[in-house]
């Protein structure tokens, strides 16, 4: 069953006619792949507008959500608080293949919601603006210790040298 259907047979072709909705959703599936997503059972929070104009229905207002993701730096666990703002016009007839139809006099917030949560998940989210991240040799965290330091390599053109110097000693 879709928890995204709104009825909307009270403003169907009643061009002036306005709805507000206040709504929690939890989510059936999770949204986005990568180092950032709303988890299955998450929540979303919607509070919308709802216009009945002469092509359709408006659907204006925004959504909150909390996605869960990873410290593209540190790799530390990180929530990151999502508002997004949603307008769409749901046509009464299809006319051009993208538009959004009214279907048995309800609106598929579906799709809008699942784009609009999708793309507006941070790419590469970090933890703090000041993250040191990890050391590219071993994997510390620089967070947890910024004076990590290893000793610098030797530069290879040295290393005739080097065996010069430890045969001499032997």
């Amino acid at each position: 069953m879709n928890t995204f259907l709104i009825p909307a047979h009270d403003l169907m072709h009643k061009p002036g006619r306005m709805r507000e909705l206040e709504s929690r959703v939890p989510l059936a599936a999770k949204l986005g792949e990568g180092l950032a997503q709303v988890p299955k059972g998450g929540e979303i929070a919607l509070k919308i507008r709802l216009e009945s104009v002469h092509e359709g229905i408006y659907v204006s207002g925004g959504l909150k959500t909390v996605a869960e993701a990873e410290c593209s730096r540190c790799l530390e666990p990180v929530t990151v608080p999502l508002q997004v703002d949603i307008q769409e016009l749901f046509a009464y007839s299809l006319e051009v293949e993208d538009d959004l139809v009214i279907q048995d006099e309800q609106i598929d917030l579906e799709p809008i919601i699942i784009d609009s949560v999708v793309l507006n998940l941070p790419f590469t989210p970090i933890c703090s603006a000041d993250c040191l991240g990890l050391c590219s040799e071993c994997g510390v965290r620089l967070n947890e210790n910024p004076d990590h330091a290893h000793e610098a390599p030797i530069d290879s053109r040295w290393n005739e040298l080097k065996k010069l110097a430890q045969e001499s000693e032997d």
